[in-house]
């Protein structure tokens, strides 16, 4: 097997620490499982057992790709974050980074703002009960699946809204009133397109 995903990984490593001025980081994930990720691990092992990196994670990272790597490696991933909201729920993937003791993370929480997710009827309804928004419970809700999540904002007041979120739990009816949103797919990625991987290696 080729070393560039190795070299790689370690150029990619040093040129962030140079430039955020640190000594350490806290958690380093690869972005895609596509080019030499094996190798790219292995480079992220080897600076995670030196104590440079004291967590290592991966993006992206679908079921079935999950389960060869995390059979396959020697550290297994901390952390995959994937494209995770009440319209792709991704319950079999959950499932399956619990078996393997992997933090699910999520990104795009919010479906960058498709299917009106911050007035969605299902999701007003809920939040009107506890005096808070769709955003909320939409947060909320993952929180309660065990994810960690990592909603995007620009303004100070969203930001404040996104952490409080921390005093309401939704009921196990709440939480069966949104299974039915799930829409089983991604509507802003998809990684199972040819033409997307070839984009992101020639990037």
């Amino acid at each position: 097997m080729s070393d560039s995903g190795y070299d790689g990984a370690k150029r990619a490593f040093e040129d962030s620490l140079e430039k955020l001025g640190l000594e350490y980081l806290d958690l380093y994930l690869l972005h895609q499982p596509m080019g030499d990720y094996y190798g790219a691990w292995r480079a992220l092992e080897e600076l995670y057992k030196e104590g440079r990196i004291r967590a290592i994670g991966v993006c992206n990272f679908y079921p079935h790709v999950l389960a060869d790597f995390c059979e396959t490696v020697d550290v297994l991933p901390m952390v995959n974050q994937v494209e995770l909201h009440p319209f792709f729920q991704q319950p079999d993937a959950l499932s399956l980074m619990k078996e393997y003791e992997v933090q699910p993370q999520a990104w795009g929480p919010f479906a960058e703002g498709r299917h009106g997710i911050f007035t969605h009827p299902v999701l007003t309804e809920i939040g009107a009960k506890y005096g808070k928004s769709a955003a909320q419970v939409a947060l909320r809700w993952n929180v309660q699946r065990g994810v960690v999540v990592i909603p995007k904002s620009t303004h100070k007041d969203r930001m404040e809204q996104n952490f409080d979120i921390w005093n309401f739990c939704l009921t196990e009816e709440e939480m069966k009133a949104i299974a039915p949103l799930d829409i089983g797919h991604s509507e802003i990625v998809n990684h199972f397109d040819p033409n997307f991987v070839r984009a992101l290696h020639g990037r």
